[in-house]
């Protein structure tokens, strides 16, 4: 048996029988239990909704039948800048067929509005994030009652927790991961916030396991999707960023002069000059000599520095478990899988280069026919070739004291070679696509993970499975996500009811799996002190009448407190260190910021926030908040 309750979800305040009264509305079930009051705040409230996703749709059909939002002075704000996909339908249930590559947010609210036609809703298209700080501006932040977070991602998370903090709203918080779920009740002064703790990074395989080394399908299927947006998304973003402002682009890599550089360069030149297609024969060239580097020269180099019989130091067996000797392949036109990856390989490669794409490339006979019109060169392998054996090893690339020297040669032919370049020339970059099965995007991962496998004799997968794989898809079950915002819900009672201590709200845990259920009352937040005064995250010390540096000092100083640093976001506007800043100190602090940041305040700010670093008298750093200086 399996028991819950959520009493503490109940008004705090005794209520009057008559509050229970039926009304003859929608919501007389509800009234029964939460009263009439209740109802009201609900119906009043003006929420904001992040993300139109599988946990945004369960959450606007909550809110709809809970009559969130539906009252004359509600409001509900969903905002996502994605559009529905085919492999959304499996789980958010208010996209349906015909709704595929129409706006998330738009089709959401439609539908939330048809559940219950009183719904107060706009839907917007925006991400949120500091580049949208003039839609989602103070004015909107601080109309809110309380935002909900129904978002896929960790920065935008925090982002979000950042500005609830600053504007002390209630957050709602929760995620799923197949079947799992988890809820996190952050508000204002009662608990700590979301960024206050992180989940521990996950595991990923080591470089060189990947790049040398690999054991199972998903190493491969690993170096698959790096490969691919390398050689597709990242070189030809190289090359369009060299090509906009080459003088620029230069001066960066020579100041920068190191081996990152230097390998940015000379894919930027094997790009525009050993490997340019102009034709697509062009691009099955460059397919089939891809295929012949990385499944036989890279493997032939791979077994001449390692042999089947090399040892470690130790003496013990170099290629022991979990390593697998590789073996090189023998391109075949005969064999289906070596010209399904040549057709997916030229295809992407031409449309990098703007090139049109044959109708023969689909015959097999007429490509097996350009395939053999290749010349491949014989490949000698190389002496004192460096090959990554550390595990601990973050990086391929090593530096070394001729980086600077081989970065001006890099960049003496590279000018050379774009004034052969016809006007205007541009690459066009390719974002990895899942979900389109036309876009051979997949063939060639797959292509690329079985090849691989092939090599070192591990199981081959379908192209769905490497999808599943390389996509980075955890199954999303339905039921996790439903319970997550259900779970978020019955918290949003206690929010809207306003007079609930920290120890009524609950954080979730559950994995259905298992099952585990696991409630816990909220981290309140850490409380910093400093003689009769008390502080934690959620506060903001607020001046106001325009002050000048020397006033805010002096504001500070009254409290007990010694600034000796003022910043304005990464502009260091006062430090007591420098004699030249005491100029500064009869200048109001709007105009220093204004001189050092050299740019406008946004106009629909009235406020800049400082961040002052200040000792007590006995020298002791004290962690103040962030100060709101008004002018």
């Amino acid at each position: 048996f399996f028991y819950f309750d959520s009493v503490e979800s109940l008004p705090v305040e005794p209520l009057d029988p008559i509050d229970f009264k039926p009304l003859n509305s929608r919501y007389d079930a509800q009234i029964s239990v939460f009263g009439s009051k209740l109802q009201k705040n609900l119906e009043d409230a003006k929420v904001f909704i992040v993300g139109s996703g599988a946990l945004g749709c369960e959450f606007l059909k909550n809110v709809a039948l809970m009559g969130v939002s539906c009252g004359s002075q509600g409001k509900l704000t969903i905002t996502d800048d994605d559009v529905i996909e085919k492999s959304n339908l499996s789980r958010q249930f208010l996209f349906r067929d015909w709704n595929i590559g129409q706006a998330k947010s738009t089709v959401a609210a439609s539908a939330a509005v048809s559940i219950n036609p009183q719904l107060k809703i706009e839907a917007l298209q925006n991400r949120v994030g500091p580049e949208t700080e003039c839609v989602f501006n103070d004015d909107f932040w601080e109309n809110l009652t309380v935002v909900i977070n129904a978002l896929d991602n960790v920065n935008a998370r925090l982002y979000v927790d950042q500005r609830c903090l600053y504007f002390q709203k209630p957050l709602l918080e929760s995620g799923t991961l197949g079947a799992k779920c988890n809820t996190q009740m952050v508000i204002p002064h009662l608990t700590e916030n979301y960024g206050a703790s992180r989940d521990p990074t996950e595991k990923q395989a080591p470089m060189c396991t990947v790049h040398s080394f690999p054991h199972n399908i998903d190493h491969c299927l690993t170096w698959a999707r790096s490969e691919f947006e390398g050689l597709l998304e990242k070189t030809p973003a190289e090359v369009n960023a060299y090509l906009s402002n080459p003088s620029e682009y230069a001066t960066a890599m020579r100041n920068a002069a190191d081996a990152q550089a230097k390998d940015s360069l000379e894919r930027i030149l094997q790009c525009l000059e050993q490997e340019k297609c102009e034709t697509f024969q062009d691009c099955v060239t460059w397919a089939r000599l891809r295929f012949e580097d990385y499944f036989v020269n890279r493997v032939k180099q791979l077994t001449f520095t390692f042999p089947e019989d090399a040892t470690t130091s130790t003496g013990a067996p170099f290629w022991s478990a979990p390593k697998r000797f590789p073996r090189p392949l023998q391109f075949s036109t005969t064999d289906p899988s070596h010209l399904q990856f040549i057709m997916a390989a030229s295809i992407l490669r031409a449309e990098t280069f703007g090139i049109p794409v044959p109708d023969w490339v689909k015959n097999t006979k007429m490509l097996a026919k350009a395939v053999e019109k290749v010349i491949v060169p014989d490949f000698q392998p190389k002496e004192g070739v460096n090959i990554e054996t550390d595990e601990k090893a973050t990086s391929l690339s090593t530096g070394s004291v001729d980086d600077a020297a081989v970065i001006n040669e890099l960049l003496f032919k590279l000018e050379r070679c774009r004034n052969n370049l016809p006007s205007g020339f541009r690459m066009k970059p390719i974002q990895f696509e899942k979900d389109d099965d036309t876009n051979y995007h997949m063939d060639l991962i797959a292509g690329l993970a079985n090849m691989r496998a092939r090599n070192y004799s591990i199981p081959e997968v379908d192209k769905l499975k490497a999808k599943f794989i390389a996509g980075r898809i955890i199954p999303a079950i339905a039921t996790s996500t439903a319970m997550a915002t259900g779970l978020v819900c019955l918290e949003l009672y206690k929010v809207l009811d306003g007079a609930h201590k920290v120890e009524d709200y609950r954080n979730t845990f559950s994995n259905l799996a298992l099952p585990l259920f696991s409630m816990a009352v909220p981290v309140p937040p850490k409380v910093m002190k400093h003689r009769d005064m008390s502080w934690t995250v959620w506060d903001r010390w607020i001046l106001r009448g325009n002050p000048t540096v020397r006033e805010l000092i002096q504001w500070l100083k009254d409290k007990g407190l010694n600034a000796y640093s003022i910043s304005y976001g990464s502009c260091l506007l006062f430090n007591n260190m420098f004699p030249r800043h005491k100029e500064r100190l009869d200048k109001k602090v709007v105009d220093v910021a204004r001189e050092i940041a050299k740019e406008d305040l946004p106009p629909y700010r009235s406020h800049l926030d400082v961040v002052v670093a200040c000792e007590d008298d006995e020298d002791n750093d004290i962690n103040i908040p962030q100060i709101s200086v008004y002018y």
